[in-house]
Parts: C-alpha cells; structure tokens; sequence
C-alpha cells in the first residue's frame, strides 16, 4: 500500500482516521478556507477538501493524501468555527430548537497519477430547545470553539441534541468514514 497522508492538523480527524487501523501520518496543508462569493455550502466543502488534499501533493508525489473539510448549515446561514465564546453562543443560540446539517467534503488524491475522488456526506442534528443558562454551561465545560456549529459531537455536545439523521455518524466528527473506505477500495486499498 502506498504511504497515506492524511491533510489535517485535526485531532478530531486523526482519531476517526485511526479507527480504519491503517498506518497513516498527517500533515496540515496551508489554503485559505474563505468562501468565495456565492459560494454554496456543498460547493465550499467540495473545493476545499480537494484543495486540500493538493496542497500537499508535490511533497508527498507518491502518497494517497485524504482531505476533508465541515461546515454546518442553519436555514440559509453557513455556521464555520466560532473561535471564541460569543459566537459560539450565538451559534447555540440560533440552533437551539432548530435542525443545523452538517456537509462534509472529502477528497482521496492519487499524488502520482492525480486521479481525486471528490464528494460530500450530509448528516442533520435537530437541536433541543435550550435556556442560554445551560448553553453557557456547555461552552464553559467544552469549549468548541475549533468545530463548525460550536459543539462537540463525540462529547458532551451530544447532551444539546435531540435526533441525529444521517448515513454515516463519523461525518459529524468531520471525516465520513464509511465513504472514506469505500475511495480506498476503489483505489486499491482494503479495508478490513
């Protein structure tokens, strides 16, 4: 098997990843996540998981590189990482009660040959109706702050849920792992 990169600094990411039992190594690529202007939220994911994967690829010319990137959807409203305490609030705040979905892109680059297998995994978390009192609580406690949506799927973030929706739990986490399995096949890689 060729050596396997994976284009995240994310731990979130690097623990899903480890699941697959494959050996792998993890390098951040640099690009600039900005959505361009009128953008979709899909379109975005897509472009940004492939850029991603080939930021990388003259550094590592003989590697399958993995990239992926999230963001969640409310309504109309594209919801990225909140970075600090209020806009996660108000992240909570507008999703409380509401149903946020969330796109992940992921992108399988063969380096050598530059073939890319492209695509996105929708999963939907209907919100419970929350007080900002125990919305305060759960930022104070996690701190989520580096995920889309502010809350943390695989912690305590799951205690602001009422129903999930979707075909693959992972994607939440940020990397779809059962379509992930499925590119590697179909580049050669088996998994089990």
């Amino acid at each position: 098997m060729r050596p396997l990169i994976l284009a995240s600094s994310s731990p979130y990411r690097q623990a899903l990843l480890k699941r697959l039992g494959l050996p792998f190594s993890t390098h951040a690529p640099e690009v600039d996540e900005r959505r361009h202007e009128g953008e979709s939220a899909l379109a975005l994911v897509l472009r940004l998981a492939e850029d991603k994967a080939r930021a990388l690829a003259l550094r590592y010319p003989h590697h399958l590189i993995i990239g992926s990137d999230q963001v969640a959807v409310l309504g109309d409203q594209v919801l990225g990482k909140p970075g600090g305490f209020e806009q996660a609030l108000a992240q909570l705040t507008a999703a409380s009660g509401e149903r946020v979905t969330f796109l992940t892109g992921l992108a399988l680059l063969d380096s050598a040959s530059g073939e890319c297998q492209v695509d996105a995994v929708a999963f939907s978390v209907n919100m419970r109706k929350l007080p900002q009192d125990a919305l305060t609580r759960y930022l104070q406690a996690e701190q989520p702050y580096d995920c889309a949506g502010s809350f943390k799927a695989e912690g305590l973030g799951v205690s602001l849920f009422e129903s999930t929706e979707g075909p693959d739990a992972t994607s939440l986490i940020g990397l779809p792992l059962i379509r992930l399995v499925a590119m590697l096949a179909a580049m050669g890689v088996a998994v089990p």
